[in-house]
C-alpha cells in the first residue's frame, strides 16, 4: 500500500500535509472508506459467497455499534498520539447521527474511524492492521481457523483493489 500512496502522491501532485491541522471529521471521512474497504477485502479474501451474504457481514462490522465495540477494545492498547486523534474525533460535533446508534456509539465510532485515517493518511498499515486484527479477534470476528488475516498484505489488497 506504501507504493500505491506514493503513486497517487505523484500522479497527482500531492503533498503531505500537517495532518494535525486537520478536522477530526476530515479524518474520519477518510477513515470511513478505508475501514470499509479493509473489512470488504477481509470478507471477500475468505472465499466466493453470494453478494447479499458479504453485504449483511460487511454492514454487521462496519456500523457505528460494531466500531465503538472495538474502540472499546483497542482504546487502552493506544499510543498518546493515538489517543490523541481518537479522542478529538470523538468529541468533534458532527451536523449527523447514524439512524441506529446511540449517540455514545455513534461518537466512539466517529473517533474509531477518525484514528483510522490518520493511520492510513501517516501510512502506518502495519499498526492499523494490528489494532484492528485485536478488536475483530476480540469481537469474535477472526479466526485463524478460517485463514482470516488483518496483516498488513490484507491492506495491500485492499488499496489495490481501489
Amino acid at each position: 500500500m506504501e507504493t500505491n500512496l506514493m503513486q497517487l502522491k505523484e500522479l497527482f501532485h500531492l503533498e503531505d500535509q500537517d495532518l494535525r491541522s486537520y478536522s477530526p471529521l476530515t479524518l474520519a471521512y477518510i477513515g470511513d472508506g478505508v475501514y470499509e474497504l479493509v473489512i470488504r477485502t477481509i470478507l471477500v479474501k475468505k472465499g466466493n459467497c453470494p453478494v447479499n451474504r458479504l453485504h449483511k457481514k460487511a454492514s454487521s462490522l462496519v456500523k457505528a455499534g460494531a466500531q465503538s465495540a472495538i474502540m472499546e477494545v483497542i482504546e487502552e492498547k493506544l499510543t498518546p498520539e493515538e489517543l490523541s486523534v481518537y479522542r478529538r474525533g470523538r468529541n468533534a460535533h458532527s451536523p449527523t447521527m447514524a439512524k441506529h446508534a446511540t449517540m455514545a456509539d455513534y461518537r466512539r465510532a466517529t473517533g474509531f474511524e477518525a484514528l483510522m485515517g490518520y493511520l492510513y493518511l501517516t501510512e502506518q498499515f502495519d499498526r492499523m492492521a494490528e489494532l484492528l486484527g485485536k478488536g475483530l479477534e476480540q469481537m469474535g470476528e477472526l479466526a485463524e481457523a478460517e485463514g482470516t488475516s488483518t496483516d498488513s498484505h490484507a491492506l495491500q489488497e485492499a488499496e489495490n483493489e481501489k
